[in-house]
């Protein structure tokens, strides 16, 4: 098992990862419940921390089994019709993506439109990602921003929600699982410090941007169908 098909693995069973980082022959997963995953280059496998029963269990740690998962095996993420959707103010470009995701056949997770069920935001963001493998990040110039003392340098950019909820979901699903719709990207800043992310530039319609992104997904395991673009 790589570190890939762990987080897939972690992710599939609820499990949301908050932090990822390079240890001695090997990589360490952070999770939400306190609990620590550590993958090593042997594929050796070690939880630890506070919690780490349930992960333990998913992992076959306390039976002595191996480990025979697959990627995509989970039911939840094998039909890849749910896609998660990040946007901010831009109504009108939000509507457009949710009408070209459903003339795809593709059932797209709008967080808004979604019960709450008295959960929190991130609460709410931990259930229905979960089911989903792929996200897109709406960013739209929503907000202006500068240095203090730097006005010369004011750009638009992504809500801040946006921007939070773009970190979670690379956390939650990998680079190559999200894509951003970046409009009005010369003059728009972008998050710093994040690279080899999918960044698809639109204007005022998205379905220009229909065939780039919908070949990101097909590489994802999606079924779109060319005339449906």
């Amino acid at each position: 098992m790589d570190i890939q098909e762990l987080k897939e693995l972690l992710v599939a069973h609820g499990f949301l990862i908050t932090g990822e980082k390079d240890i001695s022959n090997g990589t360490q997963l952070r999770l939400s419940n306190s609990a620590i995953v550590n993958l090593f280059n042997t594929g050796k496998i070690n939880v630890q921390g506070q919690n780490s029963e349930p992960v333990k269990h998913i992992l076959g740690l306390n039976t002595n089994q191996p480990i025979s998962y697959k990627v995509g095996q989970n039911t939840a993420r094998q039909n890849a019709t749910e896609v998660f959707v990040v946007y901010g103010h831009d109504a009108d470009c939000r509507t457009q993506l949710e009408a070209m995701l459903r003339r795809w056949n593709l059932k797209p997770l709008i967080l808004d439109q979604l019960p709450s069920e008295g959960q929190t935001i991130i609460e709410k963001l931990e259930k229905y990602t979960s089911t989903a493998n792929f996200c897109i990040v709406l960013a739209t110039p929503d907000d202006e921003g500068y240095r203090k003392d730097h006005e010369d340098e004011k750009a638009f950019r992504a809500r801040q929600n946006v921007v939070l909820e773009l970190g979670m979901m690379l956390s939650m699903l990998g680079r190559d699982k999200v894509a951003i719709l970046l409009k009005d990207q010369i003059n728009m800043e972008r998050p710093s410090d994040i690279q080899g992310l999918i960044y698809i530039p639109f204007k005022d319609d998205v379905k220009e941007a229909a065939l780039t992104l919908a070949k990101e997904m097909v590489a994802k395991g999606y079924e779109i169908d060319i005339k449906d673009l």
